[in-house]
Protein backbone atom coordinates (compact mmCIF):
# COMPACT_ATOMS: atom_id res chain seq x y z
CA UNK A 1 0.00 0.00 0.00
CA UNK A 2 1.34 3.35 -1.06
CA UNK A 3 1.80 6.49 0.70
CA UNK A 4 2.07 9.47 -1.10
CA UNK A 5 3.61 12.42 0.31
CA UNK A 6 3.06 15.76 -0.82
CA UNK A 7 5.06 18.46 1.70
CA UNK A 8 3.97 18.02 5.01
CA UNK A 9 0.45 15.92 3.87
CA UNK A 10 1.09 12.13 3.56
CA UNK A 11 -1.70 10.47 1.81
CA UNK A 12 -2.46 6.26 2.70
CA UNK A 13 -5.31 4.09 2.93
CA UNK A 14 -3.96 3.64 6.53
CA UNK A 15 -2.82 7.41 7.67
CA UNK A 16 -5.19 10.17 9.23
CA UNK A 17 -7.74 11.57 6.56
CA UNK A 18 -6.88 14.10 4.06
CA UNK A 19 -9.39 16.98 3.10
CA UNK A 20 -9.24 17.95 0.18
CA UNK A 21 -11.36 21.32 0.11
CA UNK A 22 -12.22 24.69 -1.19
CA UNK A 23 -14.27 26.52 -4.04
CA UNK A 24 -15.10 24.87 -7.16
CA UNK A 25 -13.84 27.84 -9.15
CA UNK A 26 -11.54 30.29 -8.16
CA UNK A 27 -13.01 33.91 -7.70
CA UNK A 28 -10.31 36.36 -6.58
CA UNK A 29 -7.58 35.66 -4.41
CA UNK A 30 -9.06 37.31 -0.95
CA UNK A 31 -11.99 34.70 -1.77
CA UNK A 32 -9.70 31.77 -2.37
CA UNK A 33 -7.30 33.18 1.09
CA UNK A 34 -11.24 33.38 3.15
CA UNK A 35 -11.64 29.55 2.28
CA UNK A 36 -7.83 28.40 2.25
CA UNK A 37 -8.02 30.34 6.55
CA UNK A 38 -11.39 28.55 7.52
CA UNK A 39 -10.60 25.14 6.31
CA UNK A 40 -7.13 24.98 7.20
CA UNK A 41 -8.57 26.35 11.36
CA UNK A 42 -11.01 23.37 10.67
CA UNK A 43 -8.71 20.77 9.64
CA UNK A 44 -6.26 21.45 12.11
CA UNK A 45 -8.71 21.53 15.20
CA UNK A 46 -10.17 18.29 13.99
CA UNK A 47 -6.86 17.02 13.05
CA UNK A 48 -7.22 16.25 9.47
CA UNK A 49 -4.45 16.96 6.84
CA UNK A 50 -5.67 19.42 4.96
CA UNK A 51 -5.00 19.92 0.80
CA UNK A 52 -6.41 23.62 -0.70
CA UNK A 53 -8.28 23.45 -3.85
CA UNK A 54 -9.07 25.50 -6.78
CA UNK A 55 -9.53 26.08 -10.50
CA UNK A 56 -8.67 28.88 -12.75
CA UNK A 57 -10.17 26.72 -15.50
CA UNK A 58 -13.42 25.13 -15.70
CA UNK A 59 -13.19 23.78 -19.67
CA UNK A 60 -16.12 21.36 -19.23
CA UNK A 61 -19.28 23.53 -18.53
CA UNK A 62 -22.59 22.19 -19.43
CA UNK A 63 -22.82 25.34 -21.91
CA UNK A 64 -20.71 27.88 -23.91
CA UNK A 65 -22.35 30.84 -21.48
CA UNK A 66 -21.20 29.37 -18.05
CA UNK A 67 -18.33 31.08 -16.30
CA UNK A 68 -15.15 29.53 -16.97
CA UNK A 69 -12.59 31.05 -14.64
CA UNK A 70 -9.99 33.32 -13.81
CA UNK A 71 -7.44 31.51 -16.49
CA UNK A 72 -3.96 29.90 -15.67
CA UNK A 73 -1.84 33.23 -15.12
CA UNK A 74 -3.70 34.67 -12.30
CA UNK A 75 -5.17 31.39 -11.41
CA UNK A 76 -1.46 30.41 -10.43
CA UNK A 77 -0.58 33.17 -8.61
CA UNK A 78 -3.93 33.16 -6.38
CA UNK A 79 -2.74 29.03 -6.04
CA UNK A 80 1.09 29.83 -5.25
CA UNK A 81 -0.29 32.54 -2.29
CA UNK A 82 -2.56 30.29 -0.72
CA UNK A 83 0.60 27.94 -0.07
CA UNK A 84 2.46 30.41 1.26
CA UNK A 85 0.44 31.91 3.89
CA UNK A 86 -0.89 28.60 5.25
CA UNK A 87 1.80 26.43 4.17
CA UNK A 88 -0.69 24.05 2.66
CA UNK A 89 -0.30 22.07 -0.62
CA UNK A 90 -2.46 23.18 -3.50
CA UNK A 91 -4.27 21.10 -6.21
CA UNK A 92 -6.09 22.28 -9.32
CA UNK A 93 -6.95 20.85 -12.57
CA UNK A 94 -5.16 20.32 -16.01
CA UNK A 95 -7.27 20.17 -19.12
CA UNK A 96 -4.50 19.94 -21.97
CA UNK A 97 -1.00 18.25 -22.30
CA UNK A 98 0.91 21.50 -22.87
CA UNK A 99 -0.77 22.98 -19.47
CA UNK A 100 0.85 20.57 -16.99
CA UNK A 101 4.35 21.44 -17.03
CA UNK A 102 3.63 24.98 -16.62
CA UNK A 103 0.88 24.30 -13.59
CA UNK A 104 3.38 21.88 -11.45
CA UNK A 105 5.41 24.07 -11.64
CA UNK A 106 3.38 26.39 -9.03
CA UNK A 107 1.23 23.91 -7.89
CA UNK A 108 1.61 20.57 -5.56
CA UNK A 109 -1.06 18.42 -7.41
CA UNK A 110 -2.24 18.32 -11.00
CA UNK A 111 -5.55 16.78 -11.14
CA UNK A 112 -7.20 14.93 -14.16
CA UNK A 113 -10.95 15.77 -14.17
CA UNK A 114 -13.01 12.40 -15.17
CA UNK A 115 -14.51 13.55 -18.57
CA UNK A 116 -10.37 13.21 -19.38
CA UNK A 117 -9.17 10.51 -17.58
CA UNK A 118 -8.29 7.95 -20.80
CA UNK A 119 -6.85 10.64 -22.39
CA UNK A 120 -3.39 9.30 -23.08
CA UNK A 121 -1.35 12.48 -24.18
CA UNK A 122 -2.92 14.21 -20.88
CA UNK A 123 -1.83 11.18 -18.38
CA UNK A 124 1.83 10.88 -20.11
CA UNK A 125 2.26 14.72 -19.52
CA UNK A 126 1.34 14.89 -16.09
CA UNK A 127 2.72 11.83 -15.65
CA UNK A 128 6.58 13.41 -16.45
CA UNK A 129 6.20 16.45 -14.32
CA UNK A 130 6.77 13.89 -11.60
CA UNK A 131 4.57 15.51 -9.73
CA UNK A 132 1.69 13.82 -7.88
CA UNK A 133 -1.60 13.05 -9.66
CA UNK A 134 -5.47 12.90 -8.54
CA UNK A 135 -7.11 10.88 -11.14
CA UNK A 136 -10.96 11.47 -10.94
CA UNK A 137 -13.11 8.04 -12.52
CA UNK A 138 -14.67 8.89 -15.61
CA UNK A 139 -18.32 8.86 -14.81
CA UNK A 140 -18.25 5.93 -17.44
CA UNK A 141 -15.66 3.47 -16.48
CA UNK A 142 -15.61 0.55 -14.10
CA UNK A 143 -13.55 0.74 -10.87
CA UNK A 144 -11.22 -2.14 -12.08
CA UNK A 145 -10.83 0.08 -15.08
CA UNK A 146 -8.65 2.54 -13.19
CA UNK A 147 -5.85 -0.21 -13.45
CA UNK A 148 -5.46 0.57 -17.24
CA UNK A 149 -5.32 4.41 -16.09
CA UNK A 150 -2.68 3.78 -13.02
CA UNK A 151 -0.11 1.89 -16.03
CA UNK A 152 -0.25 4.81 -18.27
CA UNK A 153 0.90 7.18 -15.75
CA UNK A 154 3.23 4.37 -13.99
CA UNK A 155 4.92 4.11 -17.79
CA UNK A 156 6.31 7.35 -17.35
CA UNK A 157 8.40 6.42 -14.19
CA UNK A 158 5.60 8.61 -11.45
CA UNK A 159 4.26 6.44 -8.59
CA UNK A 160 2.64 9.40 -7.20
CA UNK A 161 -1.08 8.93 -7.62
CA UNK A 162 -4.34 9.19 -5.69
CA UNK A 163 -7.68 7.62 -7.37
CA UNK A 164 -10.72 9.11 -7.08
CA UNK A 165 -14.67 8.37 -6.89
CA UNK A 166 -17.22 10.87 -7.83
CA UNK A 167 -19.93 8.67 -9.28
CA UNK A 168 -21.04 6.86 -12.25
CA UNK A 169 -23.63 8.23 -14.82
CA UNK A 170 -27.20 6.29 -13.79
CA UNK A 171 -29.38 7.23 -16.67
CA UNK A 172 -30.09 10.99 -17.80
CA UNK A 173 -28.63 13.59 -15.68
CA UNK A 174 -28.51 11.51 -12.77
CA UNK A 175 -24.92 10.10 -10.78
CA UNK A 176 -24.83 7.12 -8.18
CA UNK A 177 -21.78 5.93 -6.12
CA UNK A 178 -20.90 2.29 -5.71
CA UNK A 179 -18.74 2.67 -2.45
CA UNK A 180 -17.43 -0.65 -3.95
CA UNK A 181 -15.28 1.27 -6.00
CA UNK A 182 -13.22 2.52 -3.52
CA UNK A 183 -11.90 -0.66 -2.05
CA UNK A 184 -12.09 -1.63 -5.91
CA UNK A 185 -9.45 0.91 -6.59
CA UNK A 186 -7.27 0.27 -3.85
CA UNK A 187 -6.54 -3.16 -5.42
CA UNK A 188 -4.09 -1.12 -7.46
CA UNK A 189 -2.04 -0.04 -4.42
CA UNK A 190 -2.78 3.45 -4.21
CA UNK A 191 -4.66 5.90 -2.11
CA UNK A 192 -8.14 6.39 -2.36
CA UNK A 193 -10.47 9.35 -2.44
CA UNK A 194 -14.26 9.71 -2.11
CA UNK A 195 -15.17 12.92 -3.71
CA UNK A 196 -18.63 13.60 -1.98
CA UNK A 197 -19.77 16.54 -3.22
CA UNK A 198 -19.35 16.10 -7.49
CA UNK A 199 -20.87 12.57 -6.65
CA UNK A 200 -24.20 14.32 -5.58
CA UNK A 201 -24.24 16.18 -8.74
CA UNK A 202 -27.05 16.36 -11.65
CA UNK A 203 -24.88 16.92 -14.84
CA UNK A 204 -26.71 19.19 -16.81
CA UNK A 205 -29.59 19.02 -14.91
CA UNK A 206 -30.80 22.33 -15.00
CA UNK A 207 -30.86 22.28 -18.64
CA UNK A 208 -27.88 25.25 -19.19
CA UNK A 209 -25.87 24.00 -16.07
CA UNK A 210 -25.68 21.14 -13.67
CA UNK A 211 -27.80 20.71 -10.23
CA UNK A 212 -27.07 18.64 -7.44
CA UNK A 213 -28.46 17.53 -3.98
CA UNK A 214 -25.69 19.25 -1.98
CA UNK A 215 -27.92 17.98 0.92
CA UNK A 216 -26.52 14.34 0.49
CA UNK A 217 -23.01 15.21 0.17
CA UNK A 218 -22.34 14.66 3.89
CA UNK A 219 -23.84 11.26 3.51
CA UNK A 220 -21.67 10.03 0.98
CA UNK A 221 -18.62 11.59 2.64
CA UNK A 222 -19.25 9.78 6.02
CA UNK A 223 -19.91 6.29 4.25
CA UNK A 224 -16.91 6.36 2.26
CA UNK A 225 -14.65 7.60 5.07
CA UNK A 226 -16.15 4.63 7.36
CA UNK A 227 -13.84 2.27 5.41
CA UNK A 228 -11.32 3.58 6.36
CA UNK A 229 -9.80 5.92 3.01
CA UNK A 230 -7.02 7.89 2.05
CA UNK A 231 -8.85 11.28 1.68
CA UNK A 232 -12.25 13.08 1.38
CA UNK A 233 -12.66 15.63 -1.44
CA UNK A 234 -15.14 18.28 -0.44
CA UNK A 235 -15.92 21.23 -2.40
CA UNK A 236 -16.91 24.57 -0.44
CA UNK A 237 -18.47 28.09 -0.62
CA UNK A 238 -20.16 30.30 1.43
CA UNK A 239 -22.77 30.95 -0.46
CA UNK A 240 -23.26 28.23 -2.67
CA UNK A 241 -26.43 29.78 -4.53
CA UNK A 242 -24.49 32.71 -5.41
CA UNK A 243 -21.15 30.52 -6.26
CA UNK A 244 -20.24 30.73 -10.13
CA UNK A 245 -20.03 27.03 -10.62
CA UNK A 246 -21.31 24.19 -9.19
CA UNK A 247 -23.13 25.83 -6.19
CA UNK A 248 -25.90 22.98 -6.38
CA UNK A 249 -23.78 20.19 -5.10
CA UNK A 250 -21.16 22.29 -2.88
CA UNK A 251 -21.11 22.00 1.13
CA UNK A 252 -21.50 25.76 2.91
CA UNK A 253 -18.30 26.67 4.44
CA UNK A 254 -19.91 27.06 7.74
CA UNK A 255 -21.13 23.71 8.01
CA UNK A 256 -17.37 22.24 7.32
CA UNK A 257 -15.98 22.62 10.71
CA UNK A 258 -18.76 19.99 11.97
CA UNK A 259 -18.66 17.80 9.01
CA UNK A 260 -14.73 17.21 9.31
CA UNK A 261 -14.89 17.02 12.78
CA UNK A 262 -17.51 13.82 12.51
CA UNK A 263 -15.13 12.60 9.49
CA UNK A 264 -12.32 12.31 11.84
CA UNK A 265 -14.29 10.28 14.44
CA UNK A 266 -15.45 7.98 11.90
CA UNK A 267 -12.00 7.55 10.20
CA UNK A 268 -10.23 6.88 13.87
CA UNK A 269 -12.78 4.40 14.25
CA UNK A 270 -11.84 2.54 10.98
CA UNK A 271 -8.73 2.40 10.80
CA UNK A 272 -8.43 1.38 14.37
CA UNK A 273 -10.78 -1.41 12.95
CA UNK A 274 -9.37 -1.84 9.28
CA UNK A 275 -11.35 -3.43 6.55
CA UNK A 276 -8.74 -4.30 4.24
CA UNK A 277 -8.90 -2.62 0.87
Amino acid sequence: MKTIEIGPVRVANDAPLTVIAGPCQLENLDHARMIAEHMARVCADAGAQFVFKGSYDKANRTSLGGKRGLGMDEGLRILEAVRREFGCPTLTDVHAPEHCAPVAEHVDILQIPAFLCRQTDLLLAAGETRAPINIKKGQFLAPWDMANVVAKVESTGNTRMLLTERGVSFGYNTLVADMRSLPEMAKTGYPVIMDATHAVAQPGGLGGSSGGQREFAPVLARAAVALGIGGVFLETHEDPDRAPSDGPNMIRLEDMGGLVATLMALDAVAKANPVRL
